[in-house]
């Protein structure tokens, strides 16, 4: 195991390049279970969460190559069972629970695991397929789903906290070989869901409306293969924008869509942070003096929560009093405690975290305790005044690739020990 350390209050300077989408990839990866065809992946960042969910193909009988950025998927998917030892350690593998049951008319997927960011429910997944047809039962931890048919229909997947992201990718490629017409309305809109949608259409595939709260399916017999490159990951972009601002640097971020964080951009700049757009570049520039923000997170395109503990970072070192509050995942708060044992003054009332600013953070010994936890304090060690380690670190590789190598481009002092 290792572990990060950093050594902070470098400035950072010059040009970092945004990764393929974690969050796109994994369910485009899934739909390659709905054919035997060939499938070709590009742009694909190679991450522990990439491939688990490629050993998670190979076990379904799926020949999965990775080559450099690129995924080549063959060979017929035989099996409709996926195991508990692969779906537990990462909650997006739950996205071949779609796939699976359209390909065989049943699956049997064990119970997601992950971050422990708080309680997230697979029962808007459940309702979406029983609305198609499928029989439901959890038994030993595993999701049990079968169906002499699927058939489309209209189906509501708001949930208590907004949409979701991972169960309107469910039915949607439950919905593509069900017969008929299926609705799906309070659907997510992330761009995660468009590459989603535009991969299942590359297979022949019938989506209308992703992107949008309303998705049609008009399902098809059958699909093929096909070729398709993965979009930038807007969380690493925006947590690139956020170090920037932290650590008081000029920095330039390219191969992303600034479109798709641009309720990020919009509270850096309220908080004095400056940015250029031309294309798939975006120019970061922060100065002294930045001013507190409070936020709310919501579904796309709202403010992310995948970006709530990187915001928080900044906001730890900026003077005066912000609030941020937690609408989609409200017990996503356990980076508090190591914050504060950086010198933050953060504390959590309900839903919210009240964050007085304080002049500087200090390096500390830390544990990443979930994916963008772990990402929040490697903006605060680039912040603080002395040495940060960061223990736990596999987190960070679930979802970041070469962070560390990426940083050094940047001047930052930062490297792996082993622990």
């Amino acid at each position: 195991m290792e572990k990060l350390v950093i050594e902070g209050g470098q400035k950072l300077r010059g040009e970092i390049s945004v990764s393929g989408s974690k969050n796109a990839t994994l369910p485009v990866l899934a739909a390659t279970l709905l054919t035997d065809k060939p499938c070709v992946i590009h742009n694909v960042p190679r991450l522990r969460d990439t491939l688990t969910m490629i050993k998670l193909l190979r076990s379904l009988g799926k020949s999965a190559v990775l080559e450099g950025d690129k995924v080549i998927v063959s060979k017929p998917t035989t099996s409709y069972v996926a195991d508990y030892k692969l779906v537990s350690t990462m909650r997006g593998s739950f996205c071949v629970f779609g796939p699976l049951l359209a390909k065989f008319r049943q699956a049997s997927v064990s119970l997601p695991g992950g971050c422990v960011i708080g309680i997230r429910p697979v029962d808007l997944h459940i309702k979406g397929v029983m609305g198609l047809g499928a029989k439901i039962h959890v038994e030993s931890g595993y999701v049990h789903a079968k169906a002499n048919k699927l058939k489309g229909t209209y189906i509501y997947l708001g949930g208590t906290f907004g949409s979701s992201v991972l169960a309107t990718a469910n039915v949607m490629m439950a919905a593509t070989l069900a017969s008929g017409v299926t609705i799906i309305d309070s659907a997510a809109c992330e761009p995660e869901v468009v590459d989603l949608g535009n991969f299942l259409n590359a297979m022949g595939a019938e989506v209308m409306g992703h992107g949008t709260p309303q998705i049609t399916v008009r399902g098809v017999k059958s699909l093929h293969g096909a070729e398709y490159k993965i979009g930038p990951d807007r969380i690493e972009a925006g947590t690139y924008v956020l170090m920037a601002a932290a650590t008081k640097s000029d920095i330039t971020i390219k191969n992303l869509n600034p479109t798709h964080i641009m309720a990020l951009l919009h509270h850096v700049q309220e908080a004095g942070v400056s940015y250029k757009q031309k294309g798939h570049t975006v120019k970061i520039t922060s100065r002294k003096n930045l001013k507190p923000v409070s936020l709310t997170t919501y579904p796309y395109p709202g403010f992310p929560t995948d970006l709530q503990a990187q915001f928080m970072a900044l906001m730890a070192t900026t003077p005066g009093v912000s609030v941020i509050t937690e609408k989609v995942f409200p017990d996503r708060f356990i980076h508090i405690a190591e914050l504060n044992r950086m010198g933050a003054k953060i504390r959590r009332e309900g839903y919210s975290a009240i964050i007085e600013g304080v002049k500087s953070l200090y390096g500390a010994p830390v544990m990443a305790s979930d994916l963008r936890a772990s990402a929040a304090l490697v903006i605060a060690g680039l912040a603080a005044k002395g040495r940060t380690e960061i223990h736990r670190i596999y987190h960070l590789e679930r979802g970041y690739e070469n962070m560390d190598e990426k940083l050094r481009g940047l001047g930052a002092k930062v490297w792996k020990e082993k622990e």
